[in-house]
């Protein structure tokens, strides 16, 4: 799990006791959930022409806030990148990126 998960994740993983055994199991299906409609929703906007760099860089602010709080730290980076082409209002990198966090 190197490079993959931090210390929040960690965090997680003490919440867990005897009176909520599957508390971590529970927040990462919360959070898979959530992914699966935020990247159709990025992929909705992806589609649009011309591309909103601002809703594009603020949907990737919401899912890279749900990742940081759940230890997701890969997934954290590849929005950080993401975000960094919609600044720069790069369509190409944008939708290279797109492939890559699909």
């Amino acid at each position: 799990m190197s490079g993959y998960l931090d210390e929040q994740f960690i965090q997680l993983e003490e919440l867990q006791d005897n009176y909520n055994p599957n508390f971590v199991e529970e927040v990462v299906t919360l959070f898979y959930r959530d992914s699966a409609r935020f990247l159709f929703s990025l992929d909705q906007a992806l589609g649009k022409r011309p591309l909103d760099f601002t809703k594009l860089d603020n949907l990737m602010h919401q899912f890279q806030s749900r990742s940081t709080s759940i230890g997701a730290k890969k997934v954290k980076t590849e929005c950080t990148h993401f975000k960094n082409y919609c600044n720069a209002k790069n369509v190409e990198g944008c939708h290279t990126y797109h492939f890559a966090l699909f």
